[in-house]
């Protein structure tokens, strides 16, 4: 089974480029890692952190039995090389051929996309900032594209033709 890991900072796209995936794709399932941790209050730590690696890896496994699904797109920001190197170890495990990438923009591009997003619960000023500090560290990764100036459907089209 193929499986597409989108990283990447808060408010880059990573959910609506999965989305566009998924749609574009038929016999794809979407799994945002953020449903696999929904604890409230928000409780980011390793033990939380582990709970939704082995959630995500769970479902990746039941999909997998699924004659209906032949690929599984993955969004979920993971700033902790831990979790992405559990993940990656976890998917090995399962056989799973995996193509991961970061999504990452520009400074105003990420705070012009935050703002055009009011959905979200998660825009807020200070959410925010720390999504900006953190474009730095995903920036650095190597499977790392710019999607600034891409509409989610061309970072989509753009992502199917790697893959």
């Amino acid at each position: 089974m193929k499986v597409i890991i989108i990283n990447g900072p808060m408010g880059v796209g990573k959910t609506t480029t999965g989305k566009c995936i998924a749609d574009s794709t038929p016999g794809t399932a979407l799994i945002d890692g953020d449903w696999c941790m929904d604890l409230h209050p928000f409780v980011g730590n390793r033990e939380t952190r582990a709970m939704a690696v082995d959630n995500i890896l769970h479902m990746i496994g039941n999909y997998r039995k699924c004659s209906e699904c032949r690929m599984v797109v993955l969004v979920w920001l993971m700033d902790d090389p831990w979790v992405y190197d559990s993940l990656l170890d976890g998917l090995a495990a399962l056989e799973a051929e995996v193509k991961s990438v970061t999504l990452v923009c520009s400074r105003e591009s990420l705070i012009r996309r935050w703002k055009e997003d009011s959905l979200c619960e998660w825009r807020t000023d200070r959410w925010l900032e720390l999504s900006l500090k953190s474009l730095p560290y995903f920036a650095a990764m190597e499977n790392a594209v710019d999607v600034s100036d891409l509409p989610a459907e061309r970072a989509a089209e753009m992502i199917m033709r790697q893959a």
